[in-house]
């Protein structure tokens, strides 16, 4: 079974139900129609599609919800899944962008200060040439990066890529997308 099944089979609510009731501990019909605020006829239906899914065993009133199914198809999704693009053309940058940044996440701020200001060059991108950002925008935009958001402004001024009057920021360095 792949994962695209299983998410489409969980997009039911009765179904989703069952599989959390039987996820924390539930084991028979009526101790998930309880746990899950449901009548034993949707129960028993819900539960009646998992098992011909393969992802509960059913034995009279008795349900096992089969975990191992979803870790399965969880790896196998992962296996199959296109391997991401490049952060960078550049191979040396590429591999600390990738070391640092997660789904368009920084996972971390470096502290080696040359793998740092690659990662800002990166980031100060979200900032366009020529427009000035009051600092509640500049936080905003930062934010999306990494929580600490006081820490990546100073690194941006300190290295040159942002500058800085009382509560204005305007980009003033890197690299420009033509």
């Amino acid at each position: 079974m792949d994962a695209a099944t299983i998410a489409g089979l969980l997009a039911d609510p009765a179904r989703l139900k069952v599989v959390a009731a039987l996820a924390l501990g539930a084991g028979t019909i009526e101790e998930v129609a309880a746990a899950a605020g449901l009548s034993l006829k949707d129960v028993a239906l819900a539960a009646r599609r998992l098992a011909r899914a393969g992802l509960v065993r059913r034995d009279l009133h008795q349900l096992e919800l089969l975990t191992d199914r979803f870790g399965a198809a969880a790896r196998a999704a992962a296996a199959s899944a296109p391997a991401p693009e490049p952060l960078s053309a550049d191979p040396s940058e590429a591999a600390v962008l990738s070391a640092f940044v997660r789904d368009g996440r920084l996972v971390s701020i470096p502290a080696q200060r040359s793998k740092r200001r690659v990662v800002l060059e990166h980031l100060v991108r979200v900032f366009d040439v020529g427009v000035r950002y009051p600092e509640r925008e500049v936080n905003a935009l930062l934010a999306v990066w990494h929580p600490d958001t006081a820490a990546l402004r100073r690194y941006l001024v300190d290295e040159g890529l942002l500058s800085r009057e009382p509560g204005v920021y305007w980009r003033s360095g890197g690299w420009v997308d033509i």
